[in-house]
């Protein structure tokens, strides 16, 4: 099938969660694009979903490129919104990626990295933008304090202090028996946001936050299964 056609909605809800004790921004918004069934589509006859190498990513499924005409029109209509509320210069280069995804791992075959919250990057310049492709049935995004010491965000100069903290706290350990669900011994869960389809959350990408991932095996069809759309906006100097 051709690309499908995407463009602002005229009348998206738009909310902003504080997350945490450190009460970080969530930007949640409902119905920001039109032309979310035909990513659906687009996904399930078109895109080639390919497992994600276990050396790159640690995303517990597959993914496919997104349609640059899907991209652009996203980071159009965001770029107000991430001026407003993270600073991003509203006209300035940024890095961008992104990718259609769907959680497909079962949870006894993913490892304790894939099953604990984390971050994408130290970098608090780097934002990730959740587009839900499914319903709530599927599990949301969490978000997490590392409990030993207290950070909900991991910037350059907390990192070395965090990654020291959980080697130590995991080594020789399987960690949880499935995927991570509310708090445990080593996270305490801050916030979840529910899915809902065609809703757009962005956070920093160094937020602790983790998937909520049924333990059950997960449909590999993008009308059924997990589908969410997965982008990285990266602004300010390389």
């Amino acid at each position: 099938m051709s690309e499908p056609a995407f463009d602002a909605a005229p009348d998206p809800r738009v909310e902003v969660l504080r997350v945490g004790a450190e009460r970080h921004p969530v930007l949640l918004i409902d119905g920001l694009l039109t032309g979310a069934e035909g990513l659906v589509d687009f996904a399930a006859d078109t895109a080639v979903l390919a497992p994600v190498r276990s050396a790159a990513n640690f995303y517990p499924g597959v993914r496919a490129p997104a349609p640059g005409g899907y991209v652009r029109a996203l980071i159009k209509a965001l770029r107000p919104h991430l001026a407003q509320l993270f600073g991003a210069p509203i006209d300035g280069q940024a890095h961008v990626t992104s990718a259609l995804s769907m959680a497909t791992l079962p949870a006894q075959a993913a490892n304790l990295a894939q099953r604990l919250p984390h971050i994408d990057t130290t970098q608090p310049s780097q934002l990730a933008i959740l587009h839900y492709l499914c319903g709530p049935e599927h599990g949301g995004t969490a978000f997490y304090r590392h409990r030993a010491t207290g950070f909900e965000a991991i910037d350059p100069d907390r990192g070395p202090a965090y990654f020291a903290a959980l080697r130590d706290e995991i080594a020789g350990k399987d960690g949880p028996g499935g995927y991570i669900v509310g708090s445990g011994d080593l996270f305490e869960q801050t916030a979840a946001v529910t899915p809902v389809f065609n809703r757009v959350i962005v956070y920093a990408s160094n937020l602790l936050h983790a998937g909520v991932l049924p333990d059950r095996p997960l449909s590999l069809d993008p009308r059924l299964g997990r589908l969410t759309a997965n982008t990285f906006f990266r602004f300010g100097p390389p």
